[in-house]
């Protein structure tokens, strides 16, 4: 920012103190030019002109702080002293020409085109009357006021043009600066609904990876650990579930967690952008960036996410923890976006992990995959505990149903979870496939 654009925001900061010192500057010489022109014997009336000039000084501090009153009080002065005898006080008179200009300016449109009328009326018709009737009020004396009338009427007009052009400037720098002002309010908030997005997600894959590994997880130990005894293979078969589990989970915390620090360890530390770019395009490109461990180069390519075509090992996994699942697919699949099918296969895998923390013991589930011209559908039935399930769930954390539904309404999506009239529960979710251009 230059000087001239630094003092002339502090000039904008401190109208008053600037308008008072400037009303000081100009009293100290209107106070002694102050002359009555139509005055027989100026000094005469050399007190009440400078009575009349006072007045007309006093309103100018507020004339841009407050350019309404400022200007009705200077244009009633100047009327006052016309109608009291003194027509034209010189140099106080042109007060009135900055009044005009100030009110243009700073004022509201009524109060500027009220100023100007009454500019005209006073130069054409006010001040020739009150001339021509302090010399006797004859028709000549009124037309040889008429030119200095026109005049006064030409110089108030030029003095309102150059205000409406210093006004239509101040308003567009004011709506400039309400528009940058309006656009940092606007990225502050995509900033915040951007993070906001993003720990949502974060949160959702988290409940999900955690929620279907621990309970396979705990089931297998403690069936593990009861058949230990009596059936030593079971175990063992227990412990090979456990494993598997634990490695498919700690590869999908991987996954996850490579979307929260960049893909090069050695990118400058401006290159947080592009990071934050990788969290949120990460999930619908299908990949994300793993952390580089023993045994990954450090360039490697990223580990897709799971999506609708590893549907078949989620049901396996589900049977080797012991569930009683069947799966079919009806009707030919379709190309989708990554991120879609994601989101069926992270909906199967909650339904299941419900079904086995709420459907009481030993439930038969049936997980169905349809795919229709215009939508996929989804849905996993059990002939479990049904309603009691649904108050457990919803006394539960929550976490779970409402993930299902955020991951739905992310794609357009409906999804309905709750009891079925025989008995059981239900998962059923809908999502409307795109045209192959926008899967392109």
């Amino acid at each position: 920012m230059s000087w001239y654009e630094r003092t002339g925001r502090w000039f904008e900061a401190h109208r008053f103190a600037v308008d008072l010192t400037t009303t000081a500057l100009i009293a100290a010489f209107m106070l002694v030019a102050a002359t009555d022109l139509y005055a027989s014997d100026p000094w005469d009336s050399r007190g009440a002109t400078l009575v009349w000039t006072a007045l007309m000084l006093v309103p100018l501090p507020w004339r841009r702080t407050r350019p309404v009153p400022s200007a009705i009080a200077v244009y009633a002065v100047a009327l006052a002293h016309v109608l009291a005898g003194y027509p034209m006080i010189m140099p106080a008179d042109l007060l009135v020409l900055v009044a005009l200009f100030s009110v243009t300016a700073y004022g509201p449109t009524w109060s500027h085109v009220t100023a100007i009328c009454a500019t005209a009326v006073g130069s054409v018709v006010v001040l020739p009357v009150a001339v021509a009737a302090q010399a006797g009020f004859s028709a000549r004396a009124v037309l040889e006021m008429v030119p200095v009338g026109i005049f006064c009427l030409v110089t108030g007009l030029a003095v309102w043009a150059f205000a409406l052009v210093r006004r239509s400037r101040r308003v567009m720098v004011e709506a400039l600066r309400d528009r940058a002002r309006r656009l940092e309010i606007e990225r502050d908030q995509q900033a915040r609904i951007s993070a906001a997005a993003e720990r949502a997600r974060i949160a959702r894959e988290m409940h999900d990876i955690v929620a279907h590994s621990l309970s396979i997880v705990v089931a297998q130990a403690d069936g593990g650990r009861y058949a230990a005894a009596a059936d030593p293979a079971a175990a063992v078969r227990a412990l090979g579930t456990i494993s598997e589990t634990g490695r498919s989970a700690l590869t999908d915390m991987r996954r996850l967690l490579g979307v929260l620090r960049s893909h090069d360890d050695d990118a400058p530390a401006g290159a947080a952008e592009g990071s934050a770019d990788l969290e949120l395009v990460a999930p619908a490109a299908g990949a994300v960036a793993a952390p580089a461990g023993p045994g990954r180069a450090p360039g490697a390519r990223p580990a897709p996410q799971p999506g609708v075509e590893e549907l078949e090992d989620l049901v396996a996994q589900a049977r080797a923890g012991g569930q009683r699942v069947a799966f079919s697919r009806i009707g030919d699949a379709r190309p989708m976006p990554a991120g879609m099918g994601l989101t069926l296969y992270r909906i199967c895998q909650e339904s299941l992990t419900n079904v086995r923390k709420h459907a009481g013991p030993d439930p038969s589930v049936s997980v169905t995959v349809t795919w229709a011209p215009e939508a996929v559908r989804l849905e996993v039935t059990d002939d479990g505990r049904g309603a009691a399930a649904a108050h457990d769930a919803a006394d539960d954390a929550g976490f779970g149903l409402r993930g299902m539904h955020e991951r739905a309404n992310l794609y357009g999506g409906t999804l309905e979870a709750g009891p079925r009239a025989g008995g059981g529960f239900r998962v059923r979710l809908e999502l409307p496939l795109p045209t192959p251009e926008e899967t392109a």
